[in-house]
């Protein structure tokens, strides 16, 4: 444990890691799209955040699973562009979001060790 560890940059730090774990996966997909018997992936993100969030002193392990239920092309392939377009914008959104909420929580000490000046 580090001097800037907060709860809120805990916190934080855990939705980074889950959103890069997601994008990760979501370019993965992407990437396999034409590749024959390809199972589209990802992550339960409010579930592996609670998870995370369970053990906040752990290691962020979230569990990576085959997405159910889409349309399965004839040589296998489920990777649907539009979802994965979709989660791939919804995916950066949540890591910026993340990164101005911590940017603000650094302001907030940088202003609490000068004095508030």
């Amino acid at each position: 444990m580090s001097m800037i560890d907060t709860p809120n940059i805990t916190v934080l730090e855990r939705y980074l890691d889950l959103t890069a774990t997601r994008q990760a996966l979501i370019s993965s997909n992407v990437a396999n799209i034409d590749t024959p018997g390809y199972k589209t992936v990802d992550i339960d993100f409010d579930r592996e955040m609670s998870r995370a969030m369970a053990d906040p002193s752990g290691p962020v392990t979230p569990v990576v699973e085959h997405v159910q239920g889409l349309i399965e092309r004839p040589d296998g392939n489920n990777v649907n562009i539009d979802r994965e377009s979709l989660l791939l914008s919804q995916t950066q959104m949540q890591f910026t979001a993340a990164i101005q909420l911590m940017r603000a929580e650094f302001r907030n000490l940088t202003d609490a060790i000068g004095g508030g000046s």
